[in-house]
């Protein structure tokens, strides 16, 4: 069998990993044993900081629906696979048991600007071809456009304090199927939903990435933030936007706070 690397023609695979800390079983360990597998932890995190893939981040639950949380994030899929394996095994057999996972690649929208559409907007302001600052201001554009691109496909996304995760679907029901729907009206809709989200920068770091195929739901949004009614607010506030009123359907929420190693021991009292 060959062991050449799994790449993407594009972007990066990412996991979320959920798991449940037997506490009988971990009852029975020595300081010792623990502390060993804290240090394994560790180290694996160590190999992989970031900020970009390859990347291992760690969070502890909060709510009772899992204990501990890995976010993976790497460019070959055998390197991703080979990162859990690792984080598993750096628990004693019998101490963590998975309770949820999600696998889906980074990947640019389909409703992503174009040059034409850059101009557009420009031309919202009365900035078109052969005003003076025409030239500068669609150079600006493109190149945050570029930049947006690229962290889009790339991530380095924020390691703030709370991290809400959720799978979505766009609904395919009777009159509400998104996919029946032209290019163009999604587009539109689309670029509303967006301006909503943007409305929450610097509060909300926000990772959307693609499932279709590879998991049970068609895209995993991962929202990172410095307070929890953040998230509440931004989701809140999005679900009266069309897109989501008629189109969104939205799987189980997980919130966790990002800890490193070290904490994560002393927050779960390991």
């Amino acid at each position: 069998m060959s062991s050449s690397a799994i790449t993407l023609s594009r972007g990066v695979h990412v996991a979320h990993l959920f798991f449940r800390l037997d506490r009988v079983r971990w009852q029975s360990l020595t300081a010792e044993e623990s502390k060993s597998a804290q240090e394994r932890l560790g180290g694996v995190c160590a190999r992989f900081p970031g900020p970009a893939a390859p990347r291992v981040m760690t969070f502890a639950g909060v709510g009772g629906k899992a204990d501990v949380i890995f976010l993976l994030f790497a460019a070959d899929l055998r390197q991703l696979s080979s990162m859990q394996r690792e984080l598993e095994a750096a628990f004693p057999v019998g101490t963590l048991n998975p309770v949820y996972s999600y696998l889906s690649i980074t990947e640019l929208p389909e409703y992503v600007a174009t040059d034409d559409d850059l101009k557009a907007i420009l031309a919202r302001d009365g900035v078109v071809p052969g005003h003076p600052q025409f030239e500068e201001r669609f150079a600006a554009a493109q190149k945050r456009n570029a930049e947006y691109q690229h962290y889009r496909l790339y991530p380095e996304i924020e390691a703030w304090e709370v991290m809400c995760f959720y799978p979505m679907n766009k609904k395919r029901s009777g009159a509400d199927n998104w996919y029946s729907l032209d290019f163009e009206t999604r587009k539109k809709l689309m670029a509303s939903h967006a301006r909503t989200g943007r409305k929450y920068s610097g509060r909300i770091a926000q990772l959307i990435t693609g499932s279709a195929g590879l998991d049970d739901w068609e895209w995993g949004v991962t929202l990172m933030a410095h307070q929890l009614d953040a998230v509440k607010e931004i989701v809140y506030e999005m679900r009266f936007d069309e897109v989501t009123a008629r189109y969104g359907e939205f799987g189980p929420f997980f919130i966790s706070l990002y800890l490193s190693p070290e904490e994560l021991w002393s927050h779960l009292g390991l």
